[in-house]
């Protein structure tokens, strides 16, 4: 079956970063935002964190969003849901700032755009722990807009997440495609690899590799962006890639 549909990831793959440093520099911003308003750093981040985990264990029961903000308010009560246009502002304006920290590789914008003019669908497969004023802020840190992605995930339009196959899935259902039609492009061995246990063929982008539990990736297709390239043109009969460039 011929790959139809490309689905990215953003953060080490399109947006090269460095995780550590990404989440420490979002933290910093955070805290300091919510400091003035009766948020201790500490039990803030805290309560980040759990709300993130009670995200990355949705169920599609519903929204992520839901899911964090239930979660959330369970720990500071309910004056977090009447502070929420301050998390809001944060992402408009201090979260902006976080992009000091990221790359921009010419080589993802080109690829995307080759891809594009090829005649490829592509969506964004990145992890839905974000609103989409920040998912769209780090699409643009890019170097491209959100409107290259027929869908990209985000905290309010999403009810699973990575590594559960289940996002796939969703995905799948919502794209309206096979998943031996779709590539899945990814840095993270656990949450993007496992697109293929779906069905999705699977490409490693090794630039800002994560492999958490040292898997053998010997038998991954991967590379930078030139080697997707190549792949492409290896895998597509009649080389449609060649069309974009």
């Amino acid at each position: 079956m011929m790959v139809k549909m490309i689905l990215f990831d953003l953060d080490g793959t399109l947006l090269p970063m460095d995780q550590e440093v990404f989440t420490k520099a979002y933290f910093k911003r955070l805290a300091a935002k919510l400091a003035p308003h009766g948020y201790e750093p500490e039990k803030l981040i805290a309560g980040i964190w759990t709300g993130t985990a009670a995200m990355v264990n949705n169920d599609g029961s519903c929204i992520n969003e839901e899911a964090f903000w239930k979660c959330f308010s369970g720990a500071f009560g309910d004056r977090v849901l009447r502070d929420k246009p301050i998390f809001d502002e944060y992402y408009r304006v201090e979260f902006q700032e976080v992009a000091a920290v990221c790359g921009c590789n010419p080589k993802a914008k080109e690829t995307v755009d080759v891809l594009k003019q090829a005649g490829y669908r592509l969506a964004l497969a990145t992890n839905p722990l974000f609103p989409a004023v920040a998912t769209e802020s780090r699409i643009r840190w890019a170097g491209l807009e959100p409107e290259v992605f027929e869908l990209y995930t985000t905290y309010e339009n999403t009810g699973y997440c990575k590594p559960n196959p289940d996002y796939y899935r969703d995905l799948l259902k919502r794209l309206h495609c096979k998943a031996d039609e779709c590539l899945m492009v990814g840095n993270d061995v656990d949450e993007d690899m496992i697109a293929e246990t779906v069905g999705m063929k699977v490409f490693l982008l090794t630039d800002c590799i994560i492999n958490k539990n040292g898997k053998n990736i010997a038998a991954y297709a991967q590379g930078g962006f030139d080697e997707l390239r190549q792949y492409m043109r290896s895998i597509q009969p009649g080389n449609p890639i060649d069309k974009g460039e």
